[in-house]
């Protein structure tokens, strides 16, 4: 049985999810703000968390990027906010996905579902060691870790499921929609600019220079490839 941490200061919110997570199947632990949520996620073993961003004491945004320093669970960022900035802060505090009140609880568990798959069987594809290289830079598909000459680099399992698919396509062009389609294993009903923003994450955490990139380069109009080196 898989663990979803809800956490939300609206309480007919938490209830109703907790609701439909455990008849799904899921353990929920409910939290009502950010500080309380760092503090079960420590005490507990978490497959999935959905946060709410606007909530007293710590709200969602700076509770991600606590949770980012140490743990790299799925995080689902939920908002009355329906910008597109506002959706790119939270995706860039480390967040894996966004979804708008008021939601579809049947999307948001479809959700859930695809963040912990991805979370929990990823590099389950064999290689005949487990590693894709290029260059300087290493993926192994079996434990999930991710070297740039020699040191390792820890990506998000959302960040590591896009590289691991890029490199696994290495040298050819992949729409954002294409991306999002295999990573995310659902249709894409997100926009374009929810696989921009971790691209734009792991440059940053696999280039020496993000804006000259030497493994993940985009082209533009197109989509995105890993050189080959």
């Amino acid at each position: 049985m898989y663990t979803v941490l809800v956490c939300d200061d609206d309480i007919a919110i938490l209830n109703s999810l907790e609701i439909y997570l455990r008849n799904d199947g899921y353990n929920v632990i409910k939290a009502e703000n950010g500080i309380e949520a760092l503090e079960k996620i420590k005490n507990n073993t978490v497959h999935c968390c959905i946060m709410d961003i606007m909530m007293p004491g710590m709200d969602g945004l700076n509770a991600t990027i606590r949770l980012r320093e140490k743990n790299n669970i799925p995080i689902i960022l939920l908002s009355a906010k329906s910008e597109d900035t506002d959706k790119i802060a939270g995706l860039s505090f480390g967040a894996d996905d966004y979804v708008t009140k008021p939601f579809n609880a049947l999307e948001l568990l479809a959700r859930v579902k695809s963040q912990i798959r991805r979370y929990t069987m990823l590099g389950s594809m064999e290689h005949r060691d487990g590693e894709i290289t290029t260059g300087g830079l290493t993926i192994n598909t079996l434990t999930k870790e991710v070297f740039v000459d020699g040191e390792a680099v820890k990506l998000t399992a959302t960040e590591f499921g896009i590289l691991q698919h890029l490199m696994e396509n290495m040298g050819r062009v992949l729409s954002a929609e294409q991306i999002y389609e295999a990573v995310w294993n659902e249709e894409c009903f997100a926009s374009d600019k929810t696989v921009t923003v971790h691209i734009r994450r792991i440059r940053e955490k696999i280039e020496i220079n993000p804006k000259e990139p030497k493994y993940l380069k985009v082209v533009w109009g197109i989509g995105y490839k890993v050189e080959k080196i």
